[in-house]
């Protein structure tokens, strides 16, 4: 397992951006896929973000496609999530996940969590 940590949640208006990070620490951490979900007040946790353990190929959610974007750096054991064109239904509070299986974190059954960072946007 790895260990995470968020940073880079807040609150912003409508349409705004916002640039979410995770750092991990470890010498695993190329060898993991990794993610973003997010749990809304009252909702159960949701996928929204997923990248192979070597950035080739993304995933997202249907609800931020287009609008999110996910990338890495293994070279600094780093995650982020650019987040455009916010909506006041993408507040929740956002978790960094790492897996060896994407899948489990596209279930939500990640082996690693961050204790999430909160957005809120307000309209």
């Amino acid at each position: 397992q790895v260990q995470l940590v968020e940073s880079g949640g807040g609150l912003v208006q409508a349409g705004g951006s916002l640039r979410l990070s995770c750092a991990s620490s470890g010498r695993t951490f190329s060898s993991y896929a990794m993610g973003w979900l997010r749990q809304a007040p009252g909702k159960e946790r949701e996928f929204v973000a997923g990248i192979i353990k070597g950035g080739g190929s993304t995933v997202y959610a249907d609800s931020v496609k287009g609008r999110f974007t996910i990338s890495r750096d293994n070279a600094k054991n780093m995650v982020y999530l650019q987040m455009n064109s916010l909506k006041p239904e993408d507040t929740a509070v956002y978790y960094c996940a790492g897996d060896q299986s994407l899948h489990k974190i596209m279930v939500v059954t990640p082996g690693s969590w961050g204790k999430g960072t909160p957005v809120t946007v307000s309209s």
